[in-house]
């Protein structure tokens, strides 16, 4: 299936803020996009775990409020709410955790717009190391999260990316990672963030995402 690069990057909102979660006060990123799919197709497609391995990742788990889930190679965490199809909300865990801080918080709202689309907020709250977003900024987690909401576009539209580690590192996909960087650097910009610790994290953000695996990683950045 053919990407509009330009379109899929335009479709998204991007806010950069603060929130509290169980270990105390983090750094948020939200993203929002509308997609042209009623609200129970665009929810099975989130929550339906046969579908979530098609767009996203390989899961497997209990899937019930109090259950946990993994995803292949990936984050894992428990089910802390579910209130279908509007609202899914799980803890976000890479590894084994050293205390507290690792455990971050993924929610997921949706709201029906007009008679056959449905809007998706991604809110991700984590406790983030201050050297760290120094580095990288919100676009470590927030590029990332949008590579996943390209692939449920794709998804709801009947497509896919048959491989998306070696997507990501074509020109295609690299000029999708570039220019999803740079859309976290202007609401980073827009929280405040000096020009100087925009350029740089967008910068070092963009060179993780499209050098390759040599390029130093973001570990438990987020998605």
């Amino acid at each position: 299936m053919s990407i509009d690069i330009v379109r899929e990057i335009e479709a998204i909102e991007r806010q950069v803020g603060s929130g509290r979660i169980a270990a105390g006060e983090g750094r948020v990123i939200r993203l929002q996009r509308t997609y042209e799919a009623p609200i129970e197709e665009v929810w099975d497609a989130l929550t339906n775990h046969e579908r979530i391995s098609r767009w996203f990742l390989p899961i497997s788990g209990d899937y019930r409020v109090g259950g946990r889930y993994q995803l292949e190679d990936n984050a894992g965490g428990e089910i802390l709410a579910c209130e279908r199809p509007h609202r899914l909300r799980v803890t976000w865990v890479y590894g084994e955790t050293a205390s507290a801080a690792d455990v971050s918080e993924v929610e997921l709202r949706l709201t029906t717009t007009g008679d056959e689309a449905t809007t998706l907020e991604l809110e991700h709250t984590a406790i983030v190391p201050d050297e760290f977003w120094s580095q990288y900024g919100p676009g470590a987690v927030g590029v990332g999260w949008e590579m996943g909401l390209l692939g449920l576009s794709l998804h709801l539209r009947g497509g896919s990316i048959e491989d998306p580690i070696a997507w990501q590192l074509s020109d295609e996909g690299r000029d999708f990672a570039t220019r999803s960087s740079h859309g976290w650097g202007a609401a980073h910009a827009a929280a405040g963030a000096s020009p100087e610790a925009v350029a740089m994290a967008v910068t070092n953000t963009t060179v993780f995402y499209t050098v390759g695996p040599t390029a130093a990683s973001p570990d438990g950045a987020g998605e």
